[in-house]
């Protein structure tokens, strides 16, 4: 597996973000791939996981599914659909795949599963190309 591009301080991705989840993310079979263990600080309900969270693990994982072709995006729009709670401490895997390129949009497709292998949350999202630097 080849490890994707991050920027330091990203909440998802940044080793140098105090606050943020530390996910790393690498590039298999053409997808972006991740794992997170559930920190108990990020919690909706008691042992819950808030969806936000969840949400934003789906974004990252279908930005990280472009920028794997060279390509840097910032969100334009995503559609989440929560399948069913995760509990604090649970162990997930997170994949994003492109899906479609509309020019100035770009499309792309997420998914989270927990260690059972049941999708927990699933995203479709669109993306505005953007002009800038990594770091």
């Amino acid at each position: 597996m080849k490890p994707l591009k991050k920027y330091s301080q990203c909440f998802v991705c940044g080793d140098k973000n105090p606050s943020g989840l530390n996910v790393e993310f690498y590039l298999k079979d053409g997808k972006a791939v991740g794992e997170y263990t559930v920190q108990d600080h990020f919690q909706g309900y008691k042992n819950i996981l808030h969806g936000g969270i969840l949400s934003t693990l789906l974004d990252e994982v279908m930005i990280k599914s472009i920028l794997a072709q060279d390509i840097l995006t910032v969100t334009c729009e995503i559609k989440v659909r929560f399948k069913k709670p995760v509990k604090i401490g649970q162990r997930l895997f997170l994949e994003g795949k492109p899906t479609g390129d509309r020019g100035k949009i770009l499309l792309a497709e997420g998914e989270i599963r927990d260690e059972d292998g049941e999708v927990v949350a699933t995203a479709e999202g669109k993306f505005f190309r953007a002009e800038g630097e990594m770091e």
